[in-house]
């Protein structure tokens, strides 16, 4: 009886793991199919509105390139990425557009997300940029 009830136990904590598994795997699938545009962004204390008064800034992870792009909330914004697990950096900032922009909020963009070391995505589907264990952006998910 002893040994049912450690295989009991062992079955069950088996099943248990890979759901968690396959949870993770979708998420970083959900990383890929989508654009996210940024809805929260840490740091200066003006309005997120002040900062992105005509655009806000939106990102799309691109696997097969190793590159994300999108705008920056006013130039074009494309730069490589790195992933390992829930660790994500990345690299330089390629070439963008050069547009006179109001409101500072793109230098507040490309600066922070430089400082990324990791992400996640929450019950709600949000993705977080995180630095440090802190999170530092929050994008939510639109059609682009």
């Amino acid at each position: 009886m002893k040994n049912f009830m450690l295989l009991f136990v062992s079955v069950l904590a088996l099943s248990f793991n890979s759901c968690n598994t396959m949870k993770d795997t979708t998420k970083t699938a959900d990383l890929y199919n989508t654009s996210w545009e940024l809805e929260y962004i840490t740091g200066p204390r003006i309005a997120f509105d002040g900062l992105f008064p005509d655009k806000k800034p939106y990102i799309k992870f691109d696997q097969s390139t190793g590159q994300v792009f999108g705008n920056a909330g006013c130039n074009g914004y494309t730069a490589p990425f790195t992933l390992k697990g829930k660790s994500l950096t990345f690299g330089e900032q390629g070439p963008a557009t050069l547009m006179y922009c109001e409101g500072g909020g793109e230098q507040v963009f490309t600066s922070t997300i430089k400082k990324v070391d990791s992400y996640s995505i929450d019950k709600d589907g949000k993705l977080n940029l995180i630095t440090n264990n802190i999170p530092t952006m929050r994008f939510k998910k639109v059609t682009k």
